[in-house]
Protein backbone atom coordinates (compact mmCIF):
# COMPACT_ATOMS: atom_id res chain seq x y z
CA UNK A 1 0.00 0.00 0.00
CA UNK A 2 1.11 3.57 -1.27
CA UNK A 3 -0.17 6.90 0.72
CA UNK A 4 0.00 9.53 -1.59
CA UNK A 5 0.23 13.04 0.61
CA UNK A 6 -0.07 16.38 -0.02
CA UNK A 7 3.51 17.49 -0.39
CA UNK A 8 4.78 20.59 0.54
CA UNK A 9 5.11 22.85 -2.20
CA UNK A 10 7.49 25.37 -0.30
CA UNK A 11 8.26 27.18 2.97
CA UNK A 12 5.35 28.98 3.29
CA UNK A 13 2.86 26.32 2.52
CA UNK A 14 0.98 24.81 5.32
CA UNK A 15 -2.29 23.51 3.54
CA UNK A 16 -3.71 23.32 0.27
CA UNK A 17 -6.98 22.67 -1.75
CA UNK A 18 -7.78 20.57 -3.76
CA UNK A 19 -9.13 21.30 -7.08
CA UNK A 20 -9.42 18.89 -9.20
CA UNK A 21 -8.55 14.76 -9.22
CA UNK A 22 -6.63 13.95 -13.01
CA UNK A 23 -7.02 10.11 -11.90
CA UNK A 24 -9.58 7.78 -10.82
CA UNK A 25 -9.81 4.46 -8.81
CA UNK A 26 -8.07 1.68 -11.40
CA UNK A 27 -6.20 4.14 -12.89
CA UNK A 28 -2.70 3.43 -13.45
CA UNK A 29 0.18 5.78 -12.65
CA UNK A 30 3.87 6.60 -13.55
CA UNK A 31 6.37 8.62 -11.24
CA UNK A 32 6.07 12.28 -12.25
CA UNK A 33 2.45 11.93 -13.75
CA UNK A 34 0.35 14.81 -12.65
CA UNK A 35 -2.54 13.34 -11.01
CA UNK A 36 -4.36 16.41 -9.01
CA UNK A 37 -4.48 20.08 -8.91
CA UNK A 38 -3.88 21.88 -5.88
CA UNK A 39 -4.17 25.66 -4.83
CA UNK A 40 -2.07 27.42 -2.73
CA UNK A 41 -1.73 30.81 -1.52
CA UNK A 42 0.47 31.66 -4.86
CA UNK A 43 -0.97 29.01 -7.37
CA UNK A 44 -2.70 26.30 -8.45
CA UNK A 45 -0.54 23.56 -9.15
CA UNK A 46 -0.21 20.41 -10.96
CA UNK A 47 0.78 17.73 -8.36
CA UNK A 48 2.82 14.73 -9.58
CA UNK A 49 3.10 11.26 -8.06
CA UNK A 50 6.50 10.08 -7.05
CA UNK A 51 6.13 6.74 -7.89
CA UNK A 52 3.85 4.01 -9.78
CA UNK A 53 1.21 2.35 -8.75
CA UNK A 54 -2.65 1.60 -9.40
CA UNK A 55 -5.26 4.27 -8.09
CA UNK A 56 -7.40 2.27 -5.22
CA UNK A 57 -9.17 5.04 -3.26
CA UNK A 58 -9.47 8.92 -3.30
CA UNK A 59 -9.47 9.79 0.19
CA UNK A 60 -9.77 13.68 -0.12
CA UNK A 61 -12.94 15.10 -2.43
CA UNK A 62 -12.25 18.40 -4.78
CA UNK A 63 -13.18 22.07 -2.46
CA UNK A 64 -11.24 19.88 0.53
CA UNK A 65 -8.51 22.10 2.09
CA UNK A 66 -6.56 20.14 4.31
CA UNK A 67 -3.19 20.01 6.37
CA UNK A 68 0.26 19.37 3.99
CA UNK A 69 1.46 15.63 4.79
CA UNK A 70 -2.56 14.90 5.05
CA UNK A 71 -2.72 11.46 2.63
CA UNK A 72 -4.61 12.25 -0.17
CA UNK A 73 -5.18 9.02 -2.20
CA UNK A 74 -4.36 5.34 -1.42
CA UNK A 75 -2.57 3.08 -4.30
CA UNK A 76 -0.96 0.01 -4.32
CA UNK A 77 2.29 -0.99 -6.48
CA UNK A 78 2.26 -2.30 -9.67
CA UNK A 79 1.34 -5.84 -9.75
CA UNK A 80 -0.15 -5.48 -6.26
CA UNK A 81 -3.86 -7.43 -6.46
CA UNK A 82 -5.69 -5.41 -3.56
CA UNK A 83 -9.35 -5.14 -4.55
CA UNK A 84 -10.56 -1.50 -5.57
CA UNK A 85 -12.90 -0.13 -2.92
CA UNK A 86 -16.56 -0.39 -3.66
CA UNK A 87 -18.61 2.10 -4.99
CA UNK A 88 -19.52 4.89 -2.27
CA UNK A 89 -16.24 4.04 -0.29
CA UNK A 90 -14.63 6.62 -2.27
CA UNK A 91 -13.52 8.28 -5.85
CA UNK A 92 -16.10 7.65 -8.17
CA UNK A 93 -19.07 5.60 -8.50
CA UNK A 94 -22.54 5.77 -7.39
CA UNK A 95 -23.17 7.07 -4.11
CA UNK A 96 -19.30 8.04 -3.96
CA UNK A 97 -17.62 11.78 -5.33
CA UNK A 98 -19.11 12.81 -8.69
CA UNK A 99 -17.13 11.85 -11.80
CA UNK A 100 -14.33 14.15 -12.29
CA UNK A 101 -15.48 16.70 -14.81
CA UNK A 102 -13.04 18.09 -17.99
CA UNK A 103 -12.25 21.76 -17.28
CA UNK A 104 -10.72 24.10 -20.16
CA UNK A 105 -7.43 25.10 -19.66
CA UNK A 106 -8.85 28.95 -20.35
CA UNK A 107 -11.72 28.44 -18.34
CA UNK A 108 -9.38 27.07 -15.25
CA UNK A 109 -7.07 30.32 -14.97
CA UNK A 110 -10.32 32.74 -15.94
CA UNK A 111 -11.82 30.99 -12.62
CA UNK A 112 -8.88 31.58 -10.91
CA UNK A 113 -8.58 35.27 -11.73
CA UNK A 114 -12.18 35.84 -10.84
CA UNK A 115 -11.61 33.37 -7.64
CA UNK A 116 -14.79 31.67 -9.08
CA UNK A 117 -15.69 27.96 -7.47
CA UNK A 118 -15.22 25.41 -10.55
CA UNK A 119 -16.89 22.89 -8.04
CA UNK A 120 -20.68 23.32 -8.52
CA UNK A 121 -20.98 25.10 -11.75
CA UNK A 122 -22.90 24.37 -14.62
CA UNK A 123 -20.97 23.20 -17.52
CA UNK A 124 -22.25 23.82 -21.22
CA UNK A 125 -19.10 22.04 -23.23
CA UNK A 126 -19.15 19.03 -25.08
CA UNK A 127 -18.85 16.09 -23.09
CA UNK A 128 -19.91 18.55 -19.51
CA UNK A 129 -16.69 20.23 -20.15
CA UNK A 130 -17.15 23.85 -18.34
CA UNK A 131 -16.25 26.69 -20.66
CA UNK A 132 -14.61 30.26 -20.30
CA UNK A 133 -18.02 31.14 -20.83
CA UNK A 134 -19.23 29.00 -18.23
CA UNK A 135 -17.21 30.67 -15.78
CA UNK A 136 -17.91 34.16 -17.11
CA UNK A 137 -21.65 33.43 -16.72
CA UNK A 138 -21.09 32.10 -13.10
CA UNK A 139 -19.23 35.86 -12.40
CA UNK A 140 -22.04 37.55 -13.63
CA UNK A 141 -24.18 36.06 -10.95
CA UNK A 142 -21.70 36.28 -7.88
CA UNK A 143 -22.80 39.45 -5.77
CA UNK A 144 -19.09 40.12 -4.51
CA UNK A 145 -16.97 42.44 -6.73
CA UNK A 146 -14.20 40.71 -8.51
CA UNK A 147 -11.37 42.76 -7.32
CA UNK A 148 -12.54 41.96 -3.95
CA UNK A 149 -11.76 38.47 -4.75
CA UNK A 150 -9.11 39.23 -6.62
CA UNK A 151 -7.68 41.50 -3.53
CA UNK A 152 -8.12 38.70 -0.99
CA UNK A 153 -5.51 36.09 -2.75
CA UNK A 154 -3.34 39.03 -2.93
CA UNK A 155 -3.48 39.79 0.73
CA UNK A 156 -3.26 35.39 0.93
CA UNK A 157 -0.08 35.99 -0.83
CA UNK A 158 1.25 38.70 0.89
CA UNK A 159 0.52 37.20 4.18
CA UNK A 160 2.29 33.70 3.12
CA UNK A 161 5.63 35.88 1.91
CA UNK A 162 5.95 37.40 4.83
CA UNK A 163 5.73 34.17 6.86
CA UNK A 164 8.27 32.53 4.88
CA UNK A 165 10.18 35.53 5.03
CA UNK A 166 9.90 35.87 9.32
CA UNK A 167 10.84 32.70 9.32
CA UNK A 168 13.98 32.53 7.40
CA UNK A 169 15.58 35.63 9.38
CA UNK A 170 13.97 34.22 12.62
CA UNK A 171 16.16 30.39 11.77
CA UNK A 172 18.79 31.16 9.10
CA UNK A 173 21.78 32.99 10.07
CA UNK A 174 22.64 35.10 7.09
CA UNK A 175 25.83 36.69 5.58
CA UNK A 176 25.72 38.96 2.52
CA UNK A 177 28.48 39.51 0.06
CA UNK A 178 28.30 41.10 -3.13
CA UNK A 179 30.98 41.91 -6.53
CA UNK A 180 30.92 44.03 -9.62
CA UNK A 181 31.42 42.03 -12.42
CA UNK A 182 32.37 43.66 -15.89
CA UNK A 183 29.71 42.82 -18.42
CA UNK A 184 31.48 43.90 -22.05
CA UNK A 185 32.48 40.83 -22.90
CA UNK A 186 28.86 39.32 -22.28
CA UNK A 187 27.35 41.62 -23.61
CA UNK A 188 29.12 42.03 -27.01
CA UNK A 189 29.11 38.34 -27.18
CA UNK A 190 25.40 38.13 -26.36
CA UNK A 191 24.89 41.13 -29.21
CA UNK A 192 26.72 38.80 -31.81
CA UNK A 193 24.91 35.86 -31.10
CA UNK A 194 21.51 37.02 -31.85
CA UNK A 195 22.32 38.45 -34.96
CA UNK A 196 19.84 37.73 -37.20
CA UNK A 197 17.44 35.96 -34.61
CA UNK A 198 14.05 36.28 -34.53
CA UNK A 199 13.18 38.94 -31.17
CA UNK A 200 11.01 35.15 -29.67
CA UNK A 201 14.35 33.65 -30.13
CA UNK A 202 17.14 35.42 -28.82
CA UNK A 203 18.65 35.14 -25.49
CA UNK A 204 18.54 37.03 -22.65
CA UNK A 205 20.90 37.65 -20.20
CA UNK A 206 19.14 36.01 -17.25
CA UNK A 207 20.03 32.94 -18.82
CA UNK A 208 23.87 33.44 -19.13
CA UNK A 209 23.56 33.94 -15.54
CA UNK A 210 21.30 31.22 -14.88
CA UNK A 211 24.05 29.10 -16.05
CA UNK A 212 27.11 30.93 -14.84
CA UNK A 213 25.20 30.27 -11.61
CA UNK A 214 24.93 26.57 -12.20
CA UNK A 215 28.41 26.49 -13.06
CA UNK A 216 30.26 27.83 -10.13
CA UNK A 217 28.00 25.66 -8.25
CA UNK A 218 29.83 22.82 -9.45
CA UNK A 219 32.48 24.19 -7.46
CA UNK A 220 30.90 25.32 -4.28
CA UNK A 221 28.16 22.71 -3.78
CA UNK A 222 27.50 23.83 -0.28
CA UNK A 223 25.70 26.67 -1.72
CA UNK A 224 23.08 24.64 -3.35
CA UNK A 225 20.86 22.01 -1.39
CA UNK A 226 18.80 22.07 2.18
CA UNK A 227 19.22 22.30 5.80
CA UNK A 228 16.71 20.16 7.21
CA UNK A 229 16.51 17.98 10.76
CA UNK A 230 19.43 20.28 11.86
CA UNK A 231 21.74 19.04 8.54
CA UNK A 232 22.72 20.25 5.56
CA UNK A 233 21.71 17.85 2.20
CA UNK A 234 23.54 18.79 -0.51
CA UNK A 235 21.80 18.50 -4.48
CA UNK A 236 23.11 16.49 -6.52
CA UNK A 237 21.99 18.72 -9.50
CA UNK A 238 21.03 22.66 -9.93
CA UNK A 239 17.82 23.34 -9.68
CA UNK A 240 17.54 27.03 -9.73
CA UNK A 241 14.55 28.94 -8.21
CA UNK A 242 14.02 31.72 -10.75
CA UNK A 243 12.09 34.71 -8.89
CA UNK A 244 8.71 35.96 -11.08
CA UNK A 245 6.68 39.21 -10.64
CA UNK A 246 3.10 37.94 -10.90
CA UNK A 247 0.91 40.19 -12.70
CA UNK A 248 -1.81 40.66 -9.61
CA UNK A 249 0.72 41.16 -7.16
CA UNK A 250 3.77 38.59 -5.42
CA UNK A 251 6.37 36.78 -6.12
CA UNK A 252 6.87 32.94 -6.66
CA UNK A 253 10.20 31.12 -7.45
CA UNK A 254 9.81 27.75 -9.48
CA UNK A 255 12.50 25.76 -10.44
CA UNK A 256 14.56 25.02 -14.10
CA UNK A 257 15.76 21.67 -13.32
CA UNK A 258 19.55 20.49 -14.21
CA UNK A 259 20.74 24.17 -15.36
CA UNK A 260 23.80 23.32 -15.70
CA UNK A 261 23.72 20.13 -17.89
CA UNK A 262 21.30 22.81 -20.52
CA UNK A 263 22.44 24.59 -23.74
CA UNK A 264 21.72 28.28 -23.14
CA UNK A 265 19.36 27.56 -26.45
CA UNK A 266 17.35 25.31 -24.28
CA UNK A 267 16.94 27.26 -20.78
CA UNK A 268 15.84 29.95 -23.03
CA UNK A 269 13.21 27.73 -23.80
CA UNK A 270 12.44 26.73 -20.59
CA UNK A 271 12.63 30.00 -18.54
CA UNK A 272 10.21 31.49 -21.17
CA UNK A 273 8.39 28.47 -20.74
CA UNK A 274 7.90 28.63 -17.06
CA UNK A 275 7.35 32.50 -16.87
CA UNK A 276 4.25 32.28 -18.92
CA UNK A 277 3.21 29.13 -16.80
CA UNK A 278 3.62 30.57 -13.68
CA UNK A 279 1.75 33.73 -14.80
CA UNK A 280 -1.52 31.39 -15.82
CA UNK A 281 -1.15 29.27 -12.86
CA UNK A 282 -0.01 25.82 -14.30
CA UNK A 283 2.92 25.09 -12.45
CA UNK A 284 4.10 21.59 -11.30
CA UNK A 285 4.60 20.55 -7.92
CA UNK A 286 8.23 19.44 -8.47
CA UNK A 287 8.91 22.83 -10.20
CA UNK A 288 7.90 24.24 -6.26
CA UNK A 289 9.66 21.96 -4.18
CA UNK A 290 12.74 21.60 -6.08
CA UNK A 291 14.57 24.75 -6.08
CA UNK A 292 17.81 24.27 -4.44
CA UNK A 293 18.96 27.73 -4.76
CA UNK A 294 17.03 31.09 -6.22
CA UNK A 295 18.13 33.62 -8.46
CA UNK A 296 16.76 36.62 -8.26
CA UNK A 297 16.99 39.60 -11.18
CA UNK A 298 15.86 43.02 -10.49
CA UNK A 299 18.16 44.87 -12.79
CA UNK A 300 14.76 45.48 -15.60
CA UNK A 301 13.43 47.21 -12.23
CA UNK A 302 16.21 49.57 -12.38
CA UNK A 303 18.01 49.15 -8.86
CA UNK A 304 21.89 48.67 -8.62
CA UNK A 305 22.28 45.45 -6.65
CA UNK A 306 19.55 43.25 -4.78
CA UNK A 307 20.33 41.65 -1.32
CA UNK A 308 18.24 38.56 -0.82
CA UNK A 309 16.19 36.59 1.93
CA UNK A 310 17.03 32.94 1.60
CA UNK A 311 13.95 31.16 0.59
CA UNK A 312 13.87 27.59 3.45
CA UNK A 313 14.83 25.06 3.19
CA UNK A 314 17.34 26.59 0.37
CA UNK A 315 20.70 27.82 2.24
CA UNK A 316 21.39 30.41 -0.69
CA UNK A 317 20.40 32.94 -2.57
CA UNK A 318 21.89 34.53 -5.76
CA UNK A 319 21.12 38.37 -7.10
CA UNK A 320 21.81 40.49 -9.96
CA UNK A 321 21.19 44.22 -10.48
CA UNK A 322 21.01 46.28 -13.61
CA UNK A 323 23.83 46.74 -15.89
CA UNK A 324 24.90 49.99 -15.94
CA UNK A 325 28.22 51.75 -17.37
CA UNK A 326 30.56 53.10 -14.76
CA UNK A 327 34.11 54.22 -14.50
CA UNK A 328 36.38 50.91 -14.77
CA UNK A 329 40.12 50.45 -14.07
CA UNK A 330 41.72 48.01 -16.45
CA UNK A 331 44.91 46.96 -16.74
CA UNK A 332 46.19 50.21 -15.85
CA UNK A 333 44.00 52.30 -17.95
CA UNK A 334 40.31 54.24 -16.51
CA UNK A 335 38.11 53.17 -19.25
CA UNK A 336 33.99 53.15 -19.37
CA UNK A 337 32.72 49.49 -18.74
CA UNK A 338 28.69 47.85 -18.27
CA UNK A 339 28.78 46.78 -15.09
CA UNK A 340 26.50 44.71 -12.86
CA UNK A 341 26.51 43.49 -8.98
CA UNK A 342 26.48 39.98 -8.10
CA UNK A 343 25.01 39.44 -4.11
CA UNK A 344 25.09 36.22 -2.58
CA UNK A 345 22.97 35.57 0.30
CA UNK A 346 24.15 32.58 2.23
CA UNK A 347 23.51 30.62 5.06
CA UNK A 348 26.53 30.60 7.72
CA UNK A 349 25.44 26.90 9.43
CA UNK A 350 27.05 25.60 6.08
CA UNK A 351 29.47 28.05 4.43
CA UNK A 352 31.41 30.91 5.50
CA UNK A 353 32.31 34.13 4.09
CA UNK A 354 35.69 32.74 2.89
CA UNK A 355 33.97 30.36 0.24
CA UNK A 356 31.15 32.95 -0.42
CA UNK A 357 33.91 35.21 -2.04
CA UNK A 358 35.34 32.69 -3.79
CA UNK A 359 31.88 31.51 -5.15
CA UNK A 360 31.37 34.77 -6.35
CA UNK A 361 34.68 35.09 -8.11
CA UNK A 362 34.00 32.23 -9.88
CA UNK A 363 30.46 33.29 -11.10
CA UNK A 364 32.18 36.37 -11.83
CA UNK A 365 35.21 34.95 -13.91
CA UNK A 366 32.98 32.68 -15.88
CA UNK A 367 30.86 35.51 -16.99
CA UNK A 368 33.86 36.76 -18.83
CA UNK A 369 33.94 33.73 -20.64
CA UNK A 370 29.99 33.36 -21.77
CA UNK A 371 31.34 31.72 -24.80
CA UNK A 372 31.79 28.69 -23.01
CA UNK A 373 28.75 28.50 -21.20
Amino acid sequence: MIEFKLPSLGADMDEGKLLEWKVGPGDTVKKGQVVAIVDTSKAAVDVEIWCDGVVQELLVQPGETVPVGTVLAILSAPGDSLPLPPPGAGGRGEGGAPPRRPITPAARRRAKELGIDLDSMPASGPGGAVTIEDVERAAAKVSLPRTAAASDKQAEMRMAIAAAMSRSKREIPHYYLSEPVAMRRATEWLAKANEGKPITSRLLMAVLQLKAVALALKQFPEMSGFYRDNAFQPAAAAHIGVAISLRQGGLIAPAIHDVGDKTLEQLMLDLTDLVKRARSGSLRSSEMSDPTITVTNLGEQGVAAVYGVIYPPQVALVGFGRIAEQPWAEHGTLTVMPVATASLAADHRVSDGHRGALFLAELRDLLQQPENL
